[in-house]
């Protein structure tokens, strides 16, 4: 079996939820684009993941909150582009698939 098949095939079996796509994310940027005054503004997600695949997304001021606490985390992050999913490993605990992460990416 191929390098990229069995890395394809990591997150599929042992994450509910996630696709064939799913990959871990190695950095996440976001741009805060200011709106006018009493306005949130909005804000930009660029995630980039194992592959790198570069994906932007727009969360919600309330999304881009949670989103910093789960990054600043220890946490596993994984992308599932199929379905715009994010998938946030070792809330509590440590997921046997996240050990020895160096060597299961590309």
């Amino acid at each position: 079996m191929s390098k990229l098949a069995t890395h394809q095939s990591l997150y599929a079996g042992s994450v509910p939820g996630a696709s064939e796509e799913a990959r871990r994310v190695k950095i996440m940027n976001a741009n805060w684009i200011a709106g006018a005054d009493g306005d949130d503004g909005d804000f930009e997600l660029m995630i980039v993941t194992s592959d790198h695949r570069h994906h932007v997304v727009a969360p919600s001021p309330a999304a881009m909150t949670a989103l910093v606490a789960l990054a600043r985390a220890d946490t596993v992050l994984v992308w599932d582009p199929a379905d715009r999913r994010l998938i946030a490993a070792n809330l509590r605990g440590t997921m046997p698939w996240t050990e020895n992460s160096g060597t299961r990416d590309i």
